[in-house]
C-alpha cells in the first residue's frame, strides 16, 4: 500500500498542495506576500533614482548610506511625522479613504501570483504561492482596476480643480488601457486554456509566449505603463499641467501612500507580465537544460522570477529617462485607434489559428510559414501601390531651419495703415491753434 500513497501524494495539484496547507502556513505567506510591495518600493524608488540619474549624467541620491542605499528607507522614516496639510474644502472621510482604496488593491493583487514549484517548507509541503483560483488572472485585474478608485476619489474629495482633473484623467486612462490589457490577456488564455496562474506558466514549458504570441506581449507592455500611470503616460500627474495632479492636496503619510500604491503596482504589472509571458518561475532554456531540469526545481525558481521581474522593471524606469511624457489626446489616440484595433484583429487570428489547428492538426511551424509567406506578400503589395500625389498649395515654403522662406517677388510697402493714421493725426495735432485756459485770460485781464 505505500507505494499507492506515494504515487497518490504526488500526483497532488498546486491547488489541493495550497488546500493542505496549515493555518501558521497560510499567515507565513500572507505576511511575506504583503511585504514584498513595501520593500520592493523601497529598494525601486533609490534604484530608479540613481539609474535615471546615471542616465542624464549626474550622481542621483549618495549622502545617506553607502552610496545613497538608505535615501528610501529615511523619507519613509520621515514622512510620518511631517505635518498635515488637509484643505478646508475636502471631504475630510473620503480624503482620508482614498489613500487607503488606493493602497490595499494592489497588496492583494501578489497573492494569486506563482513564484515557484513544490518545496518544503518547515517539512510540510506546499507550492510558493498564496492562492490558486480557476479565474486568478481577473483577481490581479481587478485589483489593479479597483485602485483606481482611490485616485478618482483623492483628486475629487480635495476640493480643488487640479486634483480632479487629474482624478478624471486617470479614469479614462484605465478605461482605456484596461480593455487593451484584456485584449492582450485573452490570447494568453487561449493557448494556455486555462485563466488560473499556476496552469500558464506550466504551459510555458514547451515555449514562453513572449515569442509565441508576441503581438499580445507588445500590447501588454504598453498598456502596463498605461495602467500605472507611468512617463510617459503620467498624465494624471503632470506637474507641468496640474501642479502634481490628483495628490496635490495631500502630503506626510496619505502621500506616501500613494507612493507606494504606484510602486506596489509596478511590481504587480511586472510579475503578472513575468507569468503570463516570460515563463513565470521557470529558468531560461539554457540552463533549464543542465541536469535534467533541476535549476526548475527547489528554491531556484524564485532567483529566476525575481530576475526576470527586475529586467521588467527596468523598462519603466528606461521609458521615463528616455521619452518625453505625451500629450493627453496623443496618449487616448494611441490607447483607442491603435492598441485596441490591433488587439480584437489579434484575438481573432488567434482564435483562428487554434480552429485550424484543433481541426486539421496543424503544426506551429507550418502556421508561422504561412503566416511568414502571407506577410511578405502585404510587404510586397505596399511597395506596388503609387505614391500619394501631393496636391499643390499656396503654402509658403518652408527651408530646411523650418522657416518660411518669403516669395522672390515680396515688395515692401512703404508705409503702414496705422502710420499713416499717426501722420494724419499729428497734422490736424499741428493745424488747430493752442487752446488757452480761463485762468490765464483771467490773469491777463488783471494785467
Amino acid at each position: 500500500m505505500t507505494p499507492y500513497l506515494a504515487q497518490a501524494q504526488d500526483a497532488l495539484t498546486r491547488a489541493e498542495l495550497l488546500a493542505d496547507d496549515p493555518l501558521w502556513l497560510i499567515l507565513l505567506k500572507a505576511v511575506v506576500v504583503m511585504l514584498i510591495g513595501p520593500i520592493m518600493t523601497i529598494g525601486l524608488i533609490v534604484g530608479e533614482r540613481k539609474i535615471v540619474g546615471r542616465m542624464q549624467n549626474r550622481p542621483g541620491p549618495n549622502r545617506v548610506g553607502p552610496g545613497g542605499s538608505l535615501q528610501s528607507l529615511a523619507d519613509a522614516i520621515k514622512l510620518p511625522f511631517k505635518e498635515q496639510v488637509i484643505p478646508d474644502t475636502a471631504d475630510r472621510k473620503v480624503y482620508f479613504m482614498a489613500p487607503v482604496i488606493a493602497v490595499v488593491p494592489a497588496l492583494i493583487g501578489l497573492a494569486a501570483i506563482p513564484f515557484g514549484p513544490e518545496v518544503s517548507i518547515f517539512g510540510e509541503r506546499t507550492v510558493l504561492q498564496l492562492i490558486e483560483l480557476p479565474v486568478g488572472v481577473l483577481l490581479i485585474l481587478a485589483g489593479a482596476s479597483v485602485g483606481v478608485y482611490g485616485i478618482v476619489l483623492a483628486g475629487w474629495s480635495s476640493g480643488s480643480p487640479y486634483p480632479l482633473l487629474g482624478g478624471l484623467r486617470s479614469a479614462a486612462q484605465v478605461i482605456s488601457y484596461e480593455i487593451a490589457m484584456g485584449l492582450s490577456i485573452i490570447g494568453v488564455a487561449l493557448y494556455a486554456q486555462s485563466l488560473a496562474t499556476g496552469d500558464i506558466v506550466a504551459a510555458q514549458q514547451n515555449g514562453w509566449y513572449f515569442y509565441l504570441l508576441l503581438p499580445s506581449f507588445v500590447i501588454y507592455l504598453i498598456s502596463m505603463v498605461g495602467e500605472t500611470n507611468r512617463a510617459p503616460f503620467d498624465l494624471p500627474e503632470a506637474e507641468s499641467e496640474l501642479v502634481g495632479g490628483f495628490h496635490t492636496e495631500y502630503s506626510s503619510m496619505k502621500f506616501a501612500m500613494f507612493f507606494l500604491a504606484e510602486y506596489t503596482n509596478m511590481v504587480i504589472v511586472s510579475a503578472f507580465a513575468t507569468t503570463l509571458f516570460l515563463g513565470g518561475w521557470m529558468a531560461p532554456w539554457p540552463l533549464s537544460a543542465i541536469g535534467g531540469g533541476v535549476l526548475n526545481t527547489g528554491w531556484w525558481p524564485l532567483l529566476w522570477f525575481f530576475g526576470k521581474m527586475l529586467i521588467v522593471l527596468f523598462g519603466f524606469i528606461w521609458l521615463r529617462g528616455t521619452l518625453p511624457r505625451f500629450r493627453y489626446d496623443q496618449f487616448m489616440k494611441l490607447g483607442w485607434k491603435v492598441l485596441v484595433p490591433i488587439g480584437l484583429i489579434w484575438v481573432v487570428v488567434i482564435s483562428a489559428i487554434r480552429a485550424v489547428r484543433t481541426d486539421a492538426e496543424v503544426s506551429t511551424g507550418q502556421i508561422l510559414l504561412v503566416g511568414g509567406i502571407v506577410i511578405v506578400v502585404l510587404v510586397l503589395l505596399t511597395l506596388l501601390l503609387p505614391d500619394k500625389q501631393v496636391p499643390e498649395d499656396d503654402s509658403v515654403p518652408i527651408t530646411g531651419g523650418g522657416y518660411p522662406v518669403p516669395p522672390l517677388d515680396l515688395k515692401v510697402p512703404e508705409t503702414t495703415p496705422r502710420r499713416k493714421a499717426l501722420r494724419a493725426k499729428a497734422k490736424s495735432a499741428k493745424k488747430q491753434p493752442a487752446a488757452v485756459s480761463s485762468g490765464k485770460e483771467n490773469a491777463d485781464g488783471d494785467v
